[in-house]
């Protein structure tokens, strides 16, 4: 029963961000301006172009960033990773970059499916190197993600530079939902069906986050499972960076306070990993609206300084308790 509150509390709680985030704005929306007689339909045309695709661009983005970052956390067997901190999202950036140098005038699909193999490529090594790795504490597993996202980074702007790409990268490693339109963040909505896929294949994802020996003792298909996961989690990513750009930190917050209620149970916690997602989210596109109103804070920047201090808190307080 105190499951279903929380999950009815927090369906209520993104739907009335959902309704406020319709009407911030510097162009007046409103009740009155909407049903107004005097209306010339500027304000209707507002809301069904802009304000609700980028409303719903957000609870998408928001929900789908979550799920990745808890899923990667039950493959990596550690807490404290998701995609921006094991170099997933690097990985895709780099796959941008390999596009817009070899296919400048590549669709938006085939930029997604690049992306998405480039950020495979980068999960995996991050979990070979990982399996090398002999001292296998809970500290250790996110300083060598961050390690290695570093490197990919360093390489991506590498190359950015010497082809004078180094704008147009930047576009994709900010999230920004400020040009979100009407007919361009649709491809976000497969973000919906990847999402259903990790929920029906929950169990054995709990199962694989169990280790290799104990999930095939199991009769367990471990690697094809491990397979499956990454292949969601690459293909989530790449989406979300190629339409809106990065959002650091969000996996990692979010499923470690979830976890604080439902434990390691993954179907039972993941409904509530989707919503707490889209609803932080939406907080911070708000809050970007807001704080230098009529200009706008890109919520990258916003879930960078929050979730960067959220992660340090995390670290410390894990260090602080094993002491």
């Amino acid at each position: 029963m105190r499951k279903s509150v929380l999950l009815a509390t927090a369906l209520i709680a993104i739907i009335g961000l959902g309704i406020a985030s319709l009407f911030i704005g510097v162009s007046d929306v409103s009740l009155s301006t909407l049903f107004s007689e005097d209306n010339d339909r500027r304000a209707l045309l507002i809301l069904l172009a802009s304000r609700i695709p980028r409303t719903l661009a957000l609870i998408l983005a928001g929900s789908s960033m979550a799920i990745a970052g808890l899923l990667l956390q039950m493959l990596a067997r550690n807490r404290f990773v998701e995609p921006s901190t094991v170099g997933t999202v690097e990985s895709a950036s780099l796959g941008l970059l390999t596009t817009l140098v070899l296919w400048p005038g590549a669709p938006v699909i085939v930029k997604m499916m690049i992306a998405a193999v480039f950020a495979l490529a980068g999960t995996a090594l991050f979990l070979k190197i990982l399996s090398l790795v002999q001292w296998r504490d809970i500290l250790i597993v996110p300083l060598v993600g961050l390690m290695l996202s570093g490197v990919i980074a360093s390489a991506t702007d590498f190359f950015a530079y010497r082809f004078e790409l180094l704008q147009a990268l930047s576009a994709w490693r900010t999230g920004d939902f400020s040009g979100v339109l009407r007919g361009r963040y649709e491809m976000l909505w497969l973000t919906l069906a990847l999402a259903v896929a990790t929920y029906v294949t929950a169990d054995r994802f709990t199962v694989a986050g169990l280790g290799e020996g104990f999930a095939t003792n199991l009769g367990l298909a471990y690697k094809r499972v491990v397979g499956l996961g990454l292949t969601i989690v690459a293909l989530m990513t790449a989406i979300i960076t190629v339409t809106v750009g990065t959002i650091p930190f969000l996996g990692l917050i979010v499923p470690n306070i979830v976890r604080l209620s439902f434990g390691d149970n993954m179907r039972a916690g993941l409904p509530h990993v989707a919503l707490m997602g889209a609803g932080l989210v939406l907080l911070s596109d708000i809050a970007g609206r807001l704080i230098r109103f009529p200009y706008e804070i890109p919520i990258g920047t916003v879930m960078g300084v929050v979730g960067s201090i959220i992660f340090l808190y995390l670290l410390l307080r894990r260090s602080t308790t094993d002491a």
